[in-house]
C-alpha cells in the first residue's frame, strides 16, 4: 500500500480551503491526504472507510452540483450598489463595489484566474484573507459559491458576495479557516487576472503529475465532505490530465508515475461512484485499474462489492476470495466475505423453499407413492391366497365325491 494514504473522513471536519494555488503559501491542496488505504480495523464494517467501504453505508446529502445553473443566462452586468441574485433563490447574491473593464473582460470556464479574497462571518468577523488566490475556473477547485460568482465578474471588478452556507462550508463547517456549521458568509472579491490554462500536451511531465495530484486531492476534499458528485468531477479532470498526449520528451519513470496517478484517481473515483450507487460506472473504474494492476487489492475488493450489490453473489465471493489471497490478514475483507457468504446461503435457502412450494413436497409425495404401492401389493397377495383356498376346497370336494 502506498505511503501517505489516509482513510475517509476528516475528524475535525477540515476543509482544505477554497483554493488551488496561492503565491507565497503552500498549496491548499498539498494535504498529502489520500483515502485509498486498506484498513484492517474499521469503525463499522457496514459503513466503513474507503477504499473498503460499504457502498450503501452513510446518509447521502443532497448534491449541490445539481443546483448549479448555466451562468450565461444571467444578466450581462450588474450596476454598482445593486444586488444580483445569482441563482434566483436568494442564497447567493453579488453586488458590484467597483466596476471592472466591461462584460467582454469576464473570465471563461477553464481559465486560470487570480483573485483577492476576504472572507467574513455575517457578524463581521474576518476568518480568512488571501491576497492572490489562484484556481481554474469551473473545475471545482474552490467552494461553489465563489466559483459561480467569479464567472460573473469583470476584470478588475471588486464585488461583495453574500453566500448561503449550502454554497460554502455547509453543515460541517470548517476548522481551517474557522467557520461554524451552517454559517452564511460574506466574501469581498477582486478579480486580478485571467489567463488560458497551459497546453497539457506541451506541459513537462512533472508539472502534469503535480497538476493531476492537486485535482485528485481536491476530489478527496469533496469526498470527505460527502459531496460525491463533485468528487467524481475532480477525479475525472485529474484522469484527463494523466491521459493527455505528450509532445515533449518523457522518461520511463515519468510514464510510470503518470500511470500510478491514473490508478489512484480511478480507485478514488470508484469509491465516490459507489457512494452515488453508480454501480456500472464503479465497475468500469475497477476494471480499468485491474487492466493496469491486476493485483491491486483495492480495486479487487471494490469489484467484489459492486458484484454483490448487483446480486452476483457467487462471482462476488470468488472475487473477494481473490482479494483475501492478496491480503490474508485484512479484517475488512474477512468481514465482508463472511457477511456475503452468509447472505448467499440465506438466498439459496429461500430459493429452495420457494421451489418446494411451487412443485410440492417431493419427500411427502414419495412416501405416499410408496404407501399406495404397498397397499396395492397387499391386496394382490390377499386375493391370490383366497383363490388358492377356494381351489383347494373344490379339489377336496371332488376327491371325497369320487371315493363315495
Amino acid at each position: 500500500m502506498a505511503d501517505g494514504e489516509v482513510v475517509n473522513g476528516s475528524a475535525d471536519n477540515q476543509e482544505v480551503a477554497p483554493s488551488g494555488k496561492k503565491s507565497g503559501r503552500a498549496s491548499l491542496l498539498d494535504s498529502g491526504e489520500d483515502f485509498e488505504m486498506l484498513e484492517d480495523v474499521e469503525e463499522d464494517v457496514d459503513d466503513d472507510l474507503p477504499p473498503l467501504e460499504d457502498a450503501g453505508g452513510g446518509k447521502k446529502k443532497n448534491n449541490p452540483a445539481k443546483e448549479a445553473i448555466k451562468l450565461d443566462a444571467v444578466a450581462p452586468s450588474a450596476e454598482p450598489e445593486e444586488w444580483l441574485d445569482v441563482l434566483g433563490n436568494g442564497q447567493l447574491r453579488k453586488k458590484v463595489l467597483e466596476p471592472g473593464a466591461g462584460p467582454d473582460s469576464r473570465p471563461q470556464r477553464g481559465q486560470n484566474v487570480t483573485i483577492h479574497l476576504k472572507t467574513s462571518l455575517t457578524n463581521g468577523t474576518v476568518v480568512e484573507e488571501l491576497p492572490d488566490l489562484s484556481f481554474t475556473l469551473g473545475d471545482g477547485d474552490v467552494l461553489q459559491g465563489l466559483d459561480l460568482t467569479v464567472q460573473l465578474m469583470e476584470m478588475g471588478e471588486k464585488a461583495l458576495i453574500e453566500a448561503g452556507a449550502k454554497y460554502m462550508y455547509g453543515a460541517l463547517g470548517s476548522s481551517t479557516p474557522a467557520v461554524p456549521p451552517d454559517a452564511d458568509l460574506i466574501l469581498e472579491v477582486q478579480l486580478l487576472s485571467a489567463e488560458d490554462a497551459p497546453d497539457l500536451e506541451l506541459m513537462p511531465p512533472p508539472e502534469r503529475i503535480s497538476l493531476a495530484n492537486r485535482k485528485r486531492e481536491r476530489g478527496n476534499v469533496h469526498y470527505q465532505r460527502a459531496d460525491y458528485a463533485f468528487a467524481v468531477n475532480s477525479y475525472g479532470i485529474a484522469l484527463q490530465i494523466t491521459e493527455a498526449c505528450s509532445k515533449v520528451d518523457i522518461s520511463q519513470q515519468e510514464e510510470e508515475d503518470l500511470l500510478d496517478m491514473k490508478v489512484r484517481c480511478l480507485n478514488n473515483m470508484a469509491a465516490a461512484q459507489l457512494k452515488l450507487d453508480h454501480y456500472e460506472a464503479a465497475l468500469r473504474s475497477c476494471v480499468s485499474v485491474l487492466a493496469h494492476q491486476p493485483d491491486n487489492v483495492k480495486a479487487v475488493f471494490r469489484k467484489g462489492k459492486v458484484l454483490a450489490l448487483q446480486g452476483e453473489y457467487a462471482e462476488a465471493i470468488k472475487t473477494l476470495k481473490g482479494a483475501l489471497k492478496l491480503e490474508p490478514s485484512n479484517k475488512t475483507i474477512h468481514a465482508e466475505l463472511s457477511k456475503l457468504v452468509k447472505k448467499h446461503s440465506e438466498q439459496k435457502g429461500a430459493e429452495q423453499a420457494m421451489y418446494k412450494k411451487m412443485l410440492g413436497n417431493p419427500s411427502n409425495a414419495s412416501v405416499q407413492k410408496h404407501r399406495a404401492k404397498s397397499s396395492w401389493s397387499l391386496s394382490w397377495k390377499w386375493l391370490f391366497g383366497a383363490t388358492a383356498v377356494a381351489i383347494g376346497g373344490v379339489a377336496l370336494s371332488v376327491v371325497i365325491a369320487a371315493r363315495n
